[in-house]
């Protein structure tokens, strides 16, 4: 079975908020002990960090789903519950991560360092030693954690390569990176025996080494996704440089330059962008004899006789120096929206509303709605919020139920 994920699915959570104590002074000095119930620990967070250690999305095929530490209950005396741990995970260079439902772009995770923060974890709740007020001396409540975040996304592997061999099935590029780097391919005299990409580390001397992909073989059709097309085609969009090898005795009688016309045409379909990339085409197999030959005047190379292998690799190396050159250090960007801010008030039915929005969910979901001074507290909080206008101008009416995040209140108008 290959060990190459390039796609993958990842369920990630956040770690929870630890809950707000409920805590009054017990000393016997003071006379009149007042609230030191400690916060809760905020919930852990979890981020994606790129990484060159790690070349395959493999790690997610079997087990997608990752949880973040959650943060410790506070307590009496004023003590604050700990910390949860981030998670910290690693993916390859050249992580694309995508919402798995809306395919919405999220973060490009190109080279090593690059990090997003994926999911947050949960505000921990206030103990009640912070709900103390001149109107409120012994408050005997206190908020509960809040729970992290949770989200699907679908992780794309693009891979990171000076050099991109593009060719047909067969003509010889499993051969070629095998001879210039450590990279081991398989390699058969049948087509399609590469079925997964491969990078390979070329070193011209101590101090200027390039990386080559060998992309599995196109075959025309390639851009509308036949032969997993989109697949292969999606690992060399990111290659500063293209290396077309066509076949010299191509076993179904395309001539070389009918080969080129139809890689370039696939190419441009998919990405038009791909076309003005630095290139090299080469002739394969030259060790074939005369006969077998097309009249092809281009670069030539025999992989496995190692003839006009070292120019083509200072070609190549040419190349990808001159790419370096013209196009600045490509780096990591993650999509940053400002969270929304205020609520939405929605009419389900005649007496029926829904109030959405982070600010006056969490009013709710962290406090305990089973206790009538917590509920008094969500009241204010939600007039501040502005909540109360808004169910009057809606035409709300004594009895109409109001649902919040996941509670549902009758709604009672002010006197």
């Amino acid at each position: 079975m290959s060990a190459f994920v390039d796609e993958a699915q990842l369920n990630l959570r956040g770690g929870d908020g630890g809950a707000g104590c409920v805590s009054m002074r017990r000393e016997g000095p003071v006379a009149m002990g007042g609230p030191n119930g400690g916060d809760g620990g905020k919930g852990g967070d979890v981020w994606l960090v790129a990484s060159h250690n790690v070349a395959s999305l493999v790690a997610f095929k079997d087990y997608p789903h990752r949880n973040a530490g959650s943060g410790v209950h506070g307590m009496g005396k004023d003590m604050h519950g700990k910390r949860g741990e981030d998670l910290v995970i690693t993916v390859p260079e050249g992580t694309v991560v995508r919402d798995l439902y809306t395919g919405e772009l999220l973060a490009d995770l190109v080279g090593h360092g690059d990090r997003w923060m994926a999911v947050a974890g949960g505000r921990g709740g206030r103990g009640n030693a912070k709900f103390l007020s001149n109107s409120r001396r012994a408050p005997m409540f206190a908020e509960q954690g809040e729970e992290g975040e949770q989200r699907w996304f679908r992780l794309e592997l693009k891979l990171m390569a000076d050099v991109a061999l593009v060719g047909f099935p067969n003509a010889g590029k499993s051969t070629f990176i095998s001879v210039i780097s450590a990279a081991k391919p398989k390699i058969a005299n049948y087509p399609f025996t590469t079925l997964e990409p491969h990078l390979g580390v070329v070193r011209m001397d101590d101090q200027s080494e390039f990386v080559v992909a060998d992309i599995p073989g196109l075959i025309e059709g390639a851009a509308e996704g036949k032969g997993l097309g989109h697949q292969f085609l999606r690992h060399i969009e990111r290659a500063r440089a293209l290396c077309l090898l066509v076949d010299l005795v191509n076993e179904d009688g395309l001539s070389p330059e009918e080969q080129e016309r139809v890689l370039l045409k696939e190419l441009g379909e998919y990405r038009p962008e791909l076309l003005d990339r630095p290139r090299i085409v080469v002739g394969t197999k030259a060790d074939a004899t005369v006969e077998e030959l097309d009249g092809w005047t281009g670069l030539r190379m025999s992989a496995a006789t190692g003839e006009g292998v070292q120019g083509i690799v200072y070609r190549l190396a040419d190349l990808v120096k001159e790419a370096r050159a013209d196009a600045p250090e490509r780096e990591g960007f993650v999509i940053l929206r400002p969270e929304p801010v205020g609520f939405l008030l929605e009419r389900l039915e005649e007496h029926e509303f829904r109030l959405s929005g982070k600010e006056v969910e969490r009013v709710v979901a962290l406090n305990d709605v089973t206790m009538h001074e917590s509920l008094s507290f969500i009241d204010m909080r939600l007039k501040r919020l502005g909540v109360t206008r808004a169910l009057q101008r809606a035409g709300a009416q004594e009895g109409d139920v109001i649902h919040i995040g996941a509670f549902s209140f009758d709604y009672v108008p002010d006197l």
